[in-house]
């Protein structure tokens, strides 16, 4: 019997499956939070919301703020094409269409559990791997995220995720097929959210470290990978280029974002004066100006504001990285972040010692693998130092860093277990 609840216990089965309940759980008392009609359902995915709407409508992947704004490539395709297919269905703005999107974040999101526990049995043994994938089920962060945002976050995390899998996995095989999965897989993903591939050098790179140290011939397959990832975005790019005439790789939307956070009107996490859905007169110079030269004004603007103040830049960046690894912004004192742009993420002290105390058994487990010789080492190094990084200089948010919770759920997973394992020893 002890045997049968043991592997019971370790199935990755169960954990999804009690992952989904929990989670479909809380959208039954979320979905109606989408449902605010404030600015024509705004709140319903907001630009997603608002593209999905457009391709629903048969006016394309266009008008990302109002009926008529026009073509837009402030997102990338993938995720806002899955709502519209939901909108066709189930309608637009719709109780249905809430809960079904809602439904699917959680399957992404309760899927991950299947690629974390492989990630951490890799690189950290079967003990280890069960800690993480039932840290994975009850993460309130993850259960958050898939029940109150329409958004790409939990589908682009489960296919991170899988991803890192396959980069701890591809050091041991020079195959072309194993190899152009891992590009195709990149290419979709990076459909998502291109923010991902800011990591795709460093994991890339140490897969092709490791092949060179056992005298494998690692640069054709790094080819084939990088050629069926380009094959996969080049329709996207060449539709960009077409509908602006200009080179767009994946979105023009980062100017937008670094410009909510990176002005000298407020010392707030992020202020909607500059937003064109609720700054007086953005909405108007969005719409006279177009998307790519009022997203190239917003360029300008943040690198002037950049170069002007370059201690408050300094200051700023700092915060947004405290934010991201503890979710403390300001004491409620200064306005904390319940008077800043986004409502979403309040001091809350909770949030901040949750986060806290997650961050550093990660970063204890980090350093406990690299003094034990993990060979996987180096690549939740890289998710953890690099991934991060330009959301310090732009916009900064909880939910942002999601998609590599898993990898710090798995670190973490493993400090606990080091630190379990020390504390014995010394008793």
């Amino acid at each position: 019997m002890r045997e049968k609840s043991g592997r019971l216990l370790n199935s990755p089965a169960l954990m999804f499956s009690l992952a989904l309940a929990i989670r479909l759980l809380a959208v039954t008392f979320a979905y109606q939070g989408q449902l605010n009609p404030r600015h024509d359902h705004w709140p319903f995915g907001y630009e997603t919301g608002r593209i999905a709407r457009a391709i629903a409508s048969g006016r394309g992947f266009s008008d990302v703020l109002d009926v008529g704004s026009g073509p837009t490539a402030w997102m990338t395709p993938l995720y806002p094409y899955l709502a519209a297919g939901v909108f066709k269905l189930f309608g637009i703005y719709t109780a249905r269409s809430a809960i079904v999107l809602l439904s699917l974040n959680s399957l992404f999101s309760a899927l991950t559990c299947f690629p974390i526990y492989l990630m951490a049995r890799e690189g950290f043994g079967e003990k280890v791997a069960c800690w993480a994938g039932w840290g994975w089920t009850l993460f309130p962060f993850a259960i958050v995220t898939a029940a109150e945002w329409i958004w790409e976050t939990c589908l682009t995390t489960l296919l991170l995720s899988w991803l890192f899998l396959l980069t701890l996995r591809l050091q041991h095989t020079t195959r072309f097929a194993a190899w152009a999965g891992f590009g195709l897989l990149w290419g979709i993903t990076s459909l998502s959210n291109p923010t991902v591939l800011v990591v795709l050098p460093f994991l890339i790179g140490w897969v092709c470290y490791r092949l060179h140290r056992r005298s494998e011939g690692w640069g054709m397959p790094a080819i084939v990978a990088m050629l069926t990832l380009i094959i996969v975005v080049t329709p996207w790019f060449v539709r960009n280029y077409r509908v602006f005439n200009a080179f767009i790789p994946f979105r023009q939307q980062i100017w937008f974002a670094a410009s909510l956070s990176n002005n000298p009107r407020v010392d707030a996490w992020a202020t909607e004066v500059n937003d064109p859905v609720n700054g007086v007169g953005e909405e108007q110079k969005y719409l006279q100006l177009g998307e790519r030269k009022f997203m190239e004004e917003k360029g300008r603007t943040t690198i002037d504001y950049v170069r002007s103040y370059p201690g408050l830049f300094a200051w700023r960046s700092f915060r947004r990285f405290v934010l991201t690894w503890t979710g403390f912004w300001s004491w409620p004192a200064e306005g904390g972040l319940e008077e800043a742009f986004d409502p979403d993420l309040p001091f809350d002290p909770g949030v901040v010692a949750l986060c806290t105390v997650l961050t550093a058994m990660a970063i204890f487990g980090l350093v406990r693998a690299f003094s034990a010789g993990v060979t996987a080492a180096w690549p939740y190094a890289f998710m953890l130092l690099v991934f991060p990084s330009i959301y310090y200089v732009t916009l900064a948010h909880l939910r942002f860093r999601h998609p590599i919770d898993p990898e710090i759920v798995a670190l973490a997973a493993y400090g606990c277990r080091e630190w379990f394992a020390r504390a014995s020893l010394r008793t």
